[in-house]
Parts: C-alpha cells; structure tokens; sequence
C-alpha cells in the first residue's frame, strides 16, 4: 500500500436516465441500482478502501447529500466528505479535494473514481490501480482506459500509443489523445483498429501535477479553489465558500486537465478489463443484472418485496413496496414502480428515459424530480 495515495470520490449527478429511482434529493449513487445488497456509493468505497486507507478516502458530494454519504459511509471521517454548495463539475470536485488532500500530504497521489459506476472484476480493478499508482510517480497524469465490449457511441475513448517500459507498470501505454462520444461508425472504426479505449473517467496524479496543470490551463478555477482551500478549516470557511464558489466555471476536469496534457504528451493510460460500466440507465443494469450466457433469460427483480408473475418475458422489475407484478409476452421490458411514479419502458429507449424528466419538468412537477 502506497501511504501517499489518496482516493477521491465524485457524488454528483441526479442520474435522470435512472429515473424515477433516482432523483435530485436521492441521486444514483445512493440506491443499490444493481439489487446486490450495497448502494453504488458503498460498492465504491469498498473497492477503495482497502487500496488507500480508510483513512486517506475523500468524497466530494452536495451539500443537501452530506447526511446521506456520511450514513451510507460510517467509516469516513466528516471532515473528509467535501460539501459543494451547487454543481461545479468534476474540475471543481477534484481540484478543490487535490488542494486539500496537498494541504495535509504533499508527496500526495490522488486517484478519482466515481461514486456510481460498477466493476465486477475488483481483485483486476486493484491490479491496474497499483499499475497507475506506480506510473503517477513519473509526474504525467495516469488514465485507465477499458478495454471496448463493442463500438459503443456513450462513451468517450482514449488513443493509446507505445508500451513505455515503466518499472512496476509494464501495460503502461502514452495516451496519445482523447476522443469524444463517436458516432457509430467512427466508433466501429476505433475498435477495429485495437489502439483505442473506453475512457471510464478515472484519473490518479501527484496532487501537485495535477493543481501545476490546473494553474496553467485554468487560472481563474485554480485561484478561486485556492481561496476556499486556505479558508477551510477558519471561521471564514462559509463567507468565503459562499462568496467565491457561485463564480466558478463549471468544466470537467477532462478538458481542464486531461487533454491539455495529453497533447503535451503527459499522460499515460493503463489499460483495463474488470468489467467496468458506468450504469448509466436501465439497459445497464439489466445487462450487468443478465443470467450468464446460457442460462434462460427471464425477469430479474430488484428491491422491494415484489411477487412477480412472468410469462414468455425478460427484463428488469423495480419496486420499492410489496408489489403483484404481472408480465406476460413481452422481452425486455424496464418496469419501476416508485411511490408516486410507475415507468415502463423497454431496453431499448432506456436512454430516452431523461425525456421523461424533461416533461416532468417543463409541467412544474417539481415533486418529481
């Protein structure tokens, strides 16, 4: 265990192609999406922990999610969950948590993994992480890129070039640049070609490295962040908080600091394969949800105490109460039965479901979201 590595976990988002599951009271990352028994949230602090420390875990969430993460997550110190006063994106997130993280450790490593994805292979996921660990000592900022399943369009990619002969790193590659969302034939193309990766949005630097990047590609972020860091632990913490966070741009810290790193050629990927998935609607969960190949297909329920009656049918059921469900005919169905709110949909339109939030809020129903 690296004693300098810190992990630093993203909790935003309101997850509206989750909905009506997950809302902006109760994000994503807050819900046992997959029925496994631990919210994404949980599952993430238990992939980390055990790498870093718990006591080197930070999470960066909304100050209306403090109460929620801090239950969820008994063993992490208060003063390490981060409360954004609104949104700022990742480059806020994870620059204002480098700042403090460098504060208390300055030969500190920081890697970013979000609160809300899934990975299945964690003994894999640990692996690539010590892989990253090692290749952050250079200085360059580290990547993971996933190994693609299939030429998907949601995801952006990353183009690796030349293995770099790294000791205690040998998959390290030079990312070459990153890619955005693809259309679908360009994504065809990048994974034909084998020199591309998924880009899963994890990231592990010296802290230094990453606030040196953020400085010079950013002033104004970086100065703003730098004020609120130097009031955090003072009586001025909320004065200043309230004052300078409201300016800030929101920027994701891929275009902050990734890219203009990666086209000075300061970025290394690792590549991945531990079943990474960002569980970004209901077809992902019901494909991370799915029987093994082989197995009959069928209706998998998640939550709740639901008494299901299927016939000739699969899909994923959701219900937060003691429920009759009755499914008869019909493949890939999404059904979510909330308190207030019954979804159904199919697999197939799982990412159309954010319209649905659209509607909801262009009529004022506010309860709903």
């Amino acid at each position: 265990m690296n004693t300098h590595f810190h992990a630093i976990i993203p909790a935003g988002g309101s997850g509206t192609r989750l909905w009506p599951l997950s809302r902006r009271a109760t994000p994503k990352f807050l819900h046992d999406v997959l029925g496994l028994g631990r919210s994404l949230i949980q599952a993430t602090w238990d992939r980390v922990a055990p790498i870093v420390g718990d006591d080197r875990v930070w999470v960066v969430t909304g100050e209306s999610h403090f109460d929620q993460v801090a239950e969820q997550l008994p063993h992490i110190a208060r003063g390490q969950i981060i409360a954004e006063p609104s949104p700022k994106d990742s480059a806020a997130a994870i620059g204002l948590a480098a700042m403090l993280i460098a504060r208390e450790d300055p030969e500190a490593i920081v890697g970013s993994f979000s609160a809300d994805h899934s990975i299945t292979n964690v003994d894999e996921f640990r692996l690539v992480i010590d892989q990253a660990v090692a290749a952050a000592e250079t200085g360059d900022i580290v990547t993971v890129g996933i190994m693609p399943r299939n030429p998907a369009t949601a995801y952006g990619y990353i183009e690796t070039g030349d293995l770099l002969g790294l000791d205690g790193a040998p998959t390290a590659r030079r990312a070459l640049a990153f890619a955005e969302k693809p259309e679908a034939s360009t994504a065809r193309q990048y994974v034909n070609s084998g020199r591309y990766r998924w880009n899963a949005g994890m990231f592990i630097a010296k802290a230094s490295s990453l606030l040196d990047i953020l400085a010079e590609e950013d002033p104004p972020l970086y100065s703003g962040l730098a004020r609120i860091a130097e009031a955090w632990d003072t009586s001025d913490h909320a004065e200043v908080l309230s004052a300078v966070w409201p300016g800030l741009e929101k920027r994701a810290i891929d275009y902050v600091v990734a890219e203009p790193a990666a086209a000075a050629g300061r970025v290394i990927v690792i590549p991945g394969d531990f079943g990474w998935d960002d569980v970004g609607d209901f077809d992902s969960v019901a494909r991370l949800r799915q029987p093994v190949p082989g197995e009959p297909r069928g209706v998998i329920s998640i939550g709740g105490n639901t008494d299901l009656l299927e016939v000739d049918a699969s899909g994923v059921v959701f219900s937060e109460g003691p429920r009759t469900v009755a499914i008869v005919g019909l493949d890939d169905l999404v059904v979510v039965d909330t308190d207030d709110v019954l979804l159904i949909t199919s697999r197939s339109h799982a990412q159309d479901v954010k319209k649905a939030v659209s509607l909801a809020d262009e009529r004022g129903l506010d309860e709903l979201l």
